[in-house]
């Protein structure tokens, strides 16, 4: 088959696939889960012996798939935007080590905020790092972008960002394969200073980045993923980066739009292609999914007799993604906004599974938390969040992985008595342990629950690292066993639960209670697959 019908992460799983990598390492996160989960469910993958088990977080992922280069490999590493925040010093730093097999970071932009804390644009970490960023339009793009990367990265010995969004990454396309390419064979790096970042090493090799930044932007204008399209209605011109490209083609051709166009999805910003559009129109209308980078690049860089407008003069709204109404409306022009949702269907909030283990856990800790009053419990991210709603009203924070922890602890450091922490099973190995041994070192007085359903729930029942390790992990890092404590959320213990939480309120110093049954939704899974129904 030379074609198939794939989802733009399933795409640039496959690009990979057929661009020669031997390994792929990610933790789950929303909208990049399915790039990783297509890999683990490929048949060419495990005949070919290609790594895709999950990474117990984004720093650990980048790592490993940095070692993978070292060794002469191929590899991707794959996250969300948020993800990239707990990669960066890792990610950063691999730009002035280089790369020796070619090395691909796939990431998922979530503009809107359909599932995250925050709608960061992750260009700007790979204009930070200053490396090559790519971002397709469409999934055949993604694909062709996946496949390409790996040969642009050893081409200047540098890691590759191929950046998505969520529509992108979850809307579905024909795709048109490639000839497959052969993993590489091992090889150690030349130079064998190349990956030790001593100052003196790493001053030389930064250098040698800067170096590069010229030849980088020339090939960004000749690489053929940036296209300059000629129109003769000069009183505009159209810039438009990666999928708000599509979303302009279907303005421009349902108006019969004439104007020229600049596609970018190659970066850095090729400038001279931007100056050959600003000389030629009379105004310049940027649509760029995220925050307004390449509007400020341009802005900074043309003088300011150039009219420019996008994001930041509000023609285009600054937050939120772009869709075709909003393009036109940039434009003069009024498109449709389809039919409307009937009345009849209500809006219905996200809520946790019925049985889900959770719950019990939330009614015992409601309970046990009553004498002492509202605001003292410290939540995390994972599908327990979802306790912030009614009926439960549980938690009071959730800001980053493992925050939960660390955020508690501080609370208690101001003299906030009890102090509470919620965190998931996989979230706790995520980032969440580091967290436990301030408080261990400190004797803090604490409450951490770990809210263990055997998995990572959240992004669709991926394995999690967690799974029969949090008791052993908790004593290891110093928590004293007699405050190791697991219960089973279940309404018929919930009085039992509920008194084991009172008592642990209680003690001044640290405690850890494992709240442990599995998750509602892997354990149906399990047995419709156990009994064929």
């Amino acid at each position: 088959m030379n074609k198939l019908v794939l989802l733009g992460d399933e795409a640039i799983a496959k690009g990979a696939l057929d661009g020669g990598i031997s390994g792929v390492y990610a933790y789950p996160g929303t909208p990049s889960t399915e790039i990783t989960e297509y890999i683990q469910q490929s048949p060419e993958a495990l005949e070919n012996g290609i790594h895709s088990e999950w990474s117990a977080n984004e720093k650990t992922a980048m790592e490993a798939a940095l070692g993978m280069s070292y060794a002469g490999k191929r590899s991707m590493v794959c996250m969300k935007h948020v993800g990239l925040n707990v990669a960066a010093d890792a990610f950063i730093n691999a730009a002035i080590t280089g790369i020796n097999g070619g090395l691909v970071v796939a990431v998922a932009d979530d503009p809107s905020m359909h599932s995250s804390q925050n709608e960061q644009d992750s260009r700007f970490y790979g204009k930070f790092s200053m490396i090559p960023v790519l971002e397709p339009s469409n999934q055949q793009e993604c694909y062709d972008f996946a496949h390409s990367a790996f040969e642009l990265s050893e081409k200047y010995k540098l890691p590759v960002m191929l950046r998505v969004t969520t529509r992108l990454a979850h809307s579905r396309s024909v795709v048109k394969l490639k000839q497959k390419e052969p993993q590489k064979e091992l090889s150690i790096p030349e130079d064998p200073t190349q990956f030790i970042l001593l100052p003196a090493f790493a001053r030389k090799r930064y250098k040698g980045l800067l170096s590069m930044q010229e030849q980088l932007e020339n090939d960004a204008e000749i690489s053929g993923f940036n296209r300059f399209i000629d129109n003769n209605d000069h009183s505009k011109g159209v810039i438009a980066c990666g999928i708000a490209y599509n979303y302009y083609l279907e303005v421009s051709d349902h108006f019969q739009l004439k104007y020229p166009v600049l596609k970018i999805s190659h970066y850095p910003v090729p400038g001279s292609m931007i100056k050959k559009l600003a000389d030629q129109t009379d105004e310049l209308i940027i649509f760029e999914e995220g925050y307004p980078l390449l509007e400020e690049s341009i802005k900074g860089g043309l003088p300011s007799k150039y009219s420019i407008k996008g994001r930041l003069d509000g023609t285009v709204p600054r937050d939120g993604e772009l869709n075709p109404q909003i393009v036109a409306k940039a434009m003069n022009l009024q498109y449709g906004d389809g039919p409307k949702v009937p009345d009849i269907v209500a809006n219905r909030p996200p809520a946790l599974c019925k049985g889900c283990s959770h719950i019990d856990m939330y009614n015992a800790l409601n309970e046990a938390l009553q004498p002492y009053g509202p605001g003292r419990v410290f939540s995390d991210i994972g599908c327990y969040t979802l306790g912030a709603l009614p009926p439960y009203n549980a938690i009071n924070s959730c800001v980053d992985m493992g925050a939960s922890v660390t955020m508690a602890k501080g609370a208690s450091d101001a003299g906030l008595k009890p102090s509470v922490a919620v965190i998931g099973d996989s979230t706790f190995t995520h980032s969440g342990m580091t967290g436990l041994l301030d408080a261990i070192v400190e004797s803090t007085p604490v409450t951490v629950i770990i809210s263990d359903n055997s998995t990572t729930g959240m992004t669709g029942g991926q394995k999690s690292h967690a799974t029969d390790r949090l008791y052993n992990i908790c004593k290891g890092l110093g928590v004293e066993e007699d405050h190791i404590i697991e219960i089973n959320p279940l309404k018929k213990y919930h009085e039992k639960n509920t008194g084991i939480i009172s008592k642990e309120l209680l003690y001044e110093g640290v405690s850890v209670i494992i709240s442990k049954r599995e998750c509602i939704q892997t354990a149906s899974r399990k047995k419709k697959a156990s009994t064929g129904n």
